[in-house]
C-alpha cells in the first residue's frame, strides 16, 4: 500500500462535496472505517438487544408475546428497506448529515419505547428506531466501501463485524439493569447514551474521493469496474438480481437453521444439558447462543479479508458450500451437545459473511460513486429472506420434524454455491468487459 493518500476531493459541512480541496494523511481512512464500526456498535442493541425486553414488556402491560413482537417486524423492514433512499442520499449529501439524522432517530426510538402504554406506539417507536438504525448502516457501509477500494472485503467485513460486536458489548449491563430499574429506564437511559454517541461521531465523517485518488486502488487484487452505475442503471442489469436471489437463499436458509435453534435444541432433548469446552461449562443452547455472538462478528471480516486475496466468487464458493455441509452435519449429529455446540459454532461462521461479501462484490461491480445506493439495493433481500423463515415452522409442523427445515436450509446454500462460480462469475466477468468497453 502507498504510503501517501491524497484526498483532493473537496468536502463541506455536511460531509459531502464543497468547494475547498483537502489532503489527508495516509491513515485518514482508517479512521473514517474505526467511527463507522463504532457507530454500528452503538446501534446492535435495537435488534440484538430486544429479546431482552419482550418478557418484561408482556409482564407489565399483559400483551402477548406476538403481538409485541410485531414491533421488531416492523423494526426489520424500516431497517432493511429504506436503506436505498438513504443510501441516496449519503451519495448525494455525503455520511455526516444521514448519520446525524440516525442517530437522533435511534435515540428517539427507544425514548418513545420507555414510554409506551399502548402496542400502537411500541410499533412508532420501532418503526423510528427502524429507520435510524437503517440509516446508520446503511451509510457506514457504504463509507466504508468508497474508502477501501482495494480492501471492499475486509472494510465491510470489519463494519458489518460492530453490528454484533455492539450487542456482545453491552447485552450484560443492559439485561443487569433492566433488572435493578425495570425495561422503561434501559429504554431510555441507553436509547440517549447510544444515540447521542453515533450524533457525535458523525461529526467525523467525510465524503471519500473518488476511487482512482484514493492510494492503494492499483494494489486490489480483484477485478472492478472502469464504469460507475447508478442505481436505475443497477435494477436494468441481470447480474444484480443474480446476486439479489443469492443473497435470499442463503440468508433465508441460514435463518431457517439458526432461528429456529432453540426449538430443535429443546427437540434434541439437549438444550439444558451441560457441555464443558476448553474449561467452559455451560448449557448446550446457551453455549450455542454465545458462539453464535463471536463466531458471527469474526466471520465478516475474516471472510471479507480472503474475498480481497483470492477473488468474491470463490470465497463465496467455499463459505456456501461449507454452510451446506454444516447445516446437514447439525442435523445427522447434533443430538450429541457437544457435536451441537461444535456444528453450531461451524454453521454461524459459514453464514454471517453474506453481510461483507455481497456489499462488495456490489461495488465492485458497479463502482464506488453509487456504492451506498447499491449496497442498500442489495440489502433489502435481507427483509426478503426475513419474510420466508416463518415457512421453516410450516415446513416442521407438515412434515412432523426438522429434517426437511435441514435439508431445504442446506440445499439453498449449496444452491448458491454453485451459482457464485457457475453463474456469477462469468456474468461478473462480461459485465465487467461492457463497463470497460463503455468506459
Amino acid at each position: 500500500m502507498s504510503k501517501s493518500l491524497e484526498a483532493t476531493a473537496p468536502f463541506n459541512a455536511a460531509g459531502g462535496v464543497g468547494s475547498a480541496a483537502v489532503a489527508r494523511s495516509p491513515y485518514y481512512r482508517w479512521s473514517q472505517l474505526v467511527i463507522g464500526i463504532v457507530c454500528m456498535a452503538m446501534i446492535a442493541n435495537l435488534q440484538y438487544g430486544w429479546t431482552l425486553f419482550v418478557n418484561p414488556i408482556a409482564d407489565r402491560h399483559g400483551w402477548s408475546r406476538a403481538a409485541i413482537q410485531v414491533a421488531f417486524t416492523i423494526f426489520v423492514l424500516t431497517e432493511t428497506w429504506l436503506v436505498p433512499v438513504e443510501g441516496y442520499l449519503v451519495d448525494r449529501f455525503g455520511p455526516r448529515a444521514v448519520v446525524l439524522v440516525g442517530g437522533i432517530l435511534c435515540g428517539l426510538g427507544w425514548i418513545i419505547n420507555s414510554q409506551a402504554d399502548t402496542l400502537t406506539l411500541l410499533y412508532v417507536g420501532a418503526a423510528i428506531g427502524g429507520i435510524g438504525a437503517g440509516a446508520v448502516y446503511g451509510t457506514c457501509v457504504g463509507n466504508a466501501l468508497k474508502w477501501f477500494p482495494d480492501r471492499r472485503g475486509l472494510a465491510a467485513g470489519l463494519t458489518a463485524a460492530g453490528f454484533g460486536a455492539g450487542s456482545a458489548l453491552t447485552i450484560i449491563p443492559i439485561s443487569a439493569f433492566i433488572k435493578s430499574s425495570g425495561y422503561e429506564a434501559a429504554f431510555l437511559y441507553f436509547g440517549i447514551g447510544q444515540g447521542l454517541i453515533v450524533f457525535l461521531l458523525a461529526w467525523f465523517l467525510t465524503h471519500a474521493p473518488e476511487a482512482r485518488k484514493i492510494s492503494g486502488t492499483s494494489t486490489a487484487k480483484v477485478q472492478q469496474t472502469k464504469r460507475e452505475y447508478s442505481p436505475s442503471e443497477v435494477l436494468r442489469k441481470p447480474v444484480f438480481w443474480v446476486m439479489y436471489f443469492m443473497f435470499v437463499i442463503v440468508a433465508a436458509g441460514g435463518l431457517m437453521a439458526v432461528a429456529q435453534l432453540g426449538p430443535i435444541a429443546k427437540d434434541f432433548k439437549i438444550a439444558e444439558v451441560p457441555v464443558s469446552i476448553m474449561g467452559l461449562a455451560l448449557p448446550a443452547l446457551t453455549f450455542a447462543l454465545a458462539i453464535d455472538r463471536v463466531l458471527n462478528g469474526l466471520t465478516r471480516p475474516f471472510f471479507g479479508w480472503v474475498s480481497d486475496q483470492i477473488g468474491r466468487e470463490l470465497t463465496m464458493l467455499i463459505a456456501f458450500g461449507l454452510e451446506a455441509v454444516g447445516i446437514l452435519a447439525l442435523y445427522k449429529f447434533g443430538h450429541d451437545p457437544v457435536a451441537f455446540v461444535v456444528l453450531t459454532g461451524l454453521v454461524f461462521f459459514a453464514w454471517g459473511e453474506i453481510y461483507s461479501l455481497f456489499p462488495s462484490t456490489c461495488a465492485d461491480t458497479f463502482g464506488s460513486k453509487y456504492a451506498a445506493s447499491n449496497a442498500g439495493l442489495l440489502y433489502t433481500a435481507k427483509g426478503t429472506a426475513s419474510l420466508l423463515v416463518p415457512l421453516s415452522s410450516v415446513l416442521a409442523a407438515a412434515t412432523g420434524g426438522w429434517q426437511a427445515v435441514f435439508i431445504v436450509a442446506s440445499v439453498l446454500n449449496a444452491v448458491a454455491a454453485l451459482m457464485a462460480w457457475f453463474v456469477l462469475r462469468p456474468m461478473r466477468r462480461a459485465q465487467m468487459t461492457r463497463s470497460a468497453q463503455e468506459a
